[in-house]
């Protein structure tokens, strides 16, 4: 097709040409971060292990339950920091720069985008957390298991706080409010969510509420995965998980979608 003399490129379409530009999309991604990727893995191994380490002196002797959530919960924490905190920082940086409209504006699905960012975010998460679960196997002797759930449980936590963090990243075009609101994250995530510790600790209306926020569920989920006995049901807990990352996924659309 031609307009005015000039030859319009057609559109491509097709999941080879989504696998295509999902590649292209994470090596761009992974060369852009080169100089601060080798620091961030470092920066997640150190949380990963440190929240083991550092807790258990906090704590001195601690029993085997407590273990075990110390343990699934640094790694936990490990798994959705970069998407949930990191990650959107490195967008608001894009929005200083003035680069943010020129990589939104380039010709690739979205879901591509999103899914390289994705990608890029277990590279960065998956050491740390592997660390946080042999620190506590070295120091504890920890009676981790590894079942079929894992799986699921690892894949749905990495994908609703990368797309959370997405999402708000997105949605809110003030760079600073954008860091305000990771800090906030990580403070919450760190203090006042029951991922490394159980939600009975909790006053009745804070627990009450982190039923239907994603951090108890993300560790619940994972803790069903890797030990035994500690969690008895996980249905509500992947509901809960799959409807944050699905709302989630429908404000980055909707965020995405309005850019001029």
């Amino acid at each position: 097709m031609t307009l005015s003399g000039t030859t319009l490129p057609a559109k491509r379409f097709g999941v080879s040409h989504w696998f295509a530009m999902f590649a292209q999309l994470f090596k761009w991604n992974v060369l852009t971060l080169r100089l601060a990727l080798p620091v961030l893995i470092m920066v997640q191994l150190f949380t990963g292990v440190g929240m083991v380490l550092g807790f258990s002196l906090l704590f001195g002797d601690i029993n085997e339950v407590a273990v075990l959530y110390l343990a699934t919960g640094a790694t936990v924490v490990a798994l959705v920091t970069v998407g949930i905190v990191v990650g959107p920082q490195f967008i608001a940086q894009e929005r200083l720069q003035g680069t943010y409209e020129w990589s939104q504006s380039l010709p690739a699905p979205r879901t591509a985008a999103a899914a390289a960012w994705t990608a890029l975010n277990v590279t960065i998460a998956v050491p740390g957390a592997l660390g946080a679960l042999a620190a506590a196997r070295f120091r504890f002797d920890a009676s981790l298991v590894i079942t079929p759930l894992v799986i699921p449980a690892v894949l749905l936590v990495l994908l609703s706080g990368t797309l959370i963090g997405y999402a708000y990243a997105h949605t809110v075009s003030d760079p600073q409010t954008v860091g305000l609101i990771s800090q906030i994250l990580i403070f919450v995530i760190f203090g006042f969510s029951p991922i490394a510790f159980p939600a009975t600790n909790l006053p009745g209306w804070f627990a009450a509420v982190h039923r239907w926020l994603p951090f108890q569920s993300m560790g619940d989920v994972v803790r069903a995965g890797l030990t035994n006995g500690i969690v008895t049901t996980t249905t509500r807990a992947f509901v809960v998980l799959s409807v944050w990352t699905m709302l989630a996924a429908l404000v980055s659309t909707w965020a995405i979608g309005r850019r001029p």
